[in-house]
């Protein structure tokens, strides 16, 4: 009776291993080879970061997932946050500031958990590149007779930061009647580089991809309180949870924030 009891056990014990065994690797499959194939990702990026998605991070991912198609959607990070509280289809959203990311984290469209501050920016003044104005600083702009370029400061981050830092430097108040409001930080850097603006401000990931602009300072140190910083985060209502995670550990990778790198911007530190 001891042995057939012993047996009995045995083979109980085999049944759980197995059934357990079973359990695990199927849980590991759905992990690491969870099939994508059909799904996409509707991106809604900063107009400041299309360059670097469009010439490399799509192709890229798209390559590591041939069956998800990712389709980006760029403008300001205000018109984006508009669209985004009105119904846009997005799964991922990236700003060009965290005042449009905190705002629909309020309202509940954004997954705050997922929220990563990603990258940094710089703020830079820019004139056309055969440019003889002479314009070397910010405090510069006292004296320009013609137009100065810069985002709509209520819709465009690019543009909140440069009034910040125009205000902080002292130049505000005597430029308001030079202003020309662009709906996002392409259109302003399109107005210098055709010149149809004297100069303009803009990120240096900008300046740096139009040959026809060239750079004469940064924001200096005080001009700014805090840093450009690039959130990304998830929205709660996304139809493609498993591509947008995907997606989301894909920019957090070393080959994407090499690309980021590439084109300018600085991967910002969170420790």
């Amino acid at each position: 009776m001891k042995t057939k009891n012993m047996l009995i056990i045995a083979i109980v014990a085999i049944v759980v291993v197995i059934g357990a065994t079973s359990v695990v690797s199927a849980g590991l499959f759905d992990f690491f080879g969870s099939n994508l194939d059909g799904q996409e990702v509707n991106l809604a990026a900063a107009a400041s970061l299309k360059n670097a998605y469009d010439q490399k991070l799509i192709p890229m991912f798209q390559e590591k997932y041939p069956g998800v198609k990712v389709t980006p959607t760029y403008a300001s990070s205000g018109d984006l946050q508009s669209q985004i509280e009105n119904g846009l289809q997005a799964d991922v959203f990236m700003s060009a500031a965290n005042k449009q990311m905190n705002k629909l984290a309020e309202e509940g469209l954004v997954d705050n958990k997922t929220n990563v501050q990603l990258l940094e920016n710089k703020v830079v003044l820019i004139v056309p590149k055969d440019s003889n104005a002479n314009i070397t600083s910010f405090e510069d702009l006292k004296k320009v007779n013609g137009t100065i370029a810069i985002g709509d400061p209520e819709s465009v981050p690019a543009g909140q930061y440069a009034k910040e830092a125009m205000t902080n430097l002292g130049v505000w108040n005597d430029t308001q009647s030079k202003l020309s409001l662009g709906t996002d930080v392409t259109a302003v850097l399109n107005q210098v580089a055709q010149g149809s603006a004297d100069c303009g401000i803009v990120y240096s990931t900008d300046a740096k991809s139009n040959d026809g602009v060239k750079v004469v300072c940064e924001a200096p140190d005080g001009a700014l309180k805090t840093p450009v910083i690039y959130p990304v985060a998830q929205l709660n209502n996304t139809k493609h949870p498993d591509a947008a995670k995907a997606f989301m550990d894909f920019l957090q990778t070393k080959e994407a924030k090499d690309v980021f790198v590439e084109y300018g911007f600085t991967i910002h530190d969170t420790k």
